[in-house]
């Protein structure tokens, strides 16, 4: 659309009382991240791509790039930062991720739904300290600042949200 590769964030199909029916969506350009709202009417036509999904390990940050290790042949990939987007603030070394490429060029990383992380460094939490709503930040292994209740403690495993980045609970090993 538009001489870019867009994708959906959320529609809603609208049938009026009198006129055609219309789709109103919300779409992303998937290269720049800009997001527009469109509407459709109905009958309208829109060319469809194929966007591949491969499983990819991530190795290493190289200076401005993040290295990917394809899992199927073994191929290394380069992105950069604006491919990656926030998925750095939950990735670890050698943790699989899904890539979705465009005619083989990687457009950007899928996480899943939560990740388990190690708490690196909180404040102890103190018994009775009720005006924060009972939540305090902490930093995970990866560097990421995430809100977590008062009885969490330093070194604990916790389960995160990658699309928020909202505590989910604690895992035990």
């Amino acid at each position: 659309m538009d001489g870019g590769l867009w994708t959906v964030i959320e529609f809603q199909h609208v049938k009026p009382g009198k006129g055609g029916a219309f789709v109103r969506t919300k779409v992303k350009n998937v290269r720049t991240g800009k997001t527009i709202d469109r509407t459709f009417n109905a009958g309208a036509k829109i060319e469809l791509e194929t966007v591949d999904r491969s499983d990819f390990q991530y190795l290493y940050k190289d200076g401005d790039g993040y290295v990917f290790m394809n899992v199927s042949d073994y191929d290394q990939i380069t992105l950069s930062e604006e491919q990656v987007g926030d998925a750095p603030n939950f990735m670890l070394e050698n943790q699989n991720v899904t890539i979705a490429l465009h005619d083989g060029a990687p457009l950007y990383v899928e996480l899943p739904a939560s990740v388990v992380l190690e708490i690196t460094h909180t404040e102890p939490g103190l018994q009775g300290d009720r005006s924060t709503g009972g939540t305090k930040p902490a930093t995970v292994e990866t560097g990421f600042q995430i809100q977590v209740p008062l009885f969490v403690e330093q070194n604990t495993k916790v389960k995160v949200d990658t699309r928020t980045g909202d505590y989910l609970g604690r895992v035990n090993d």
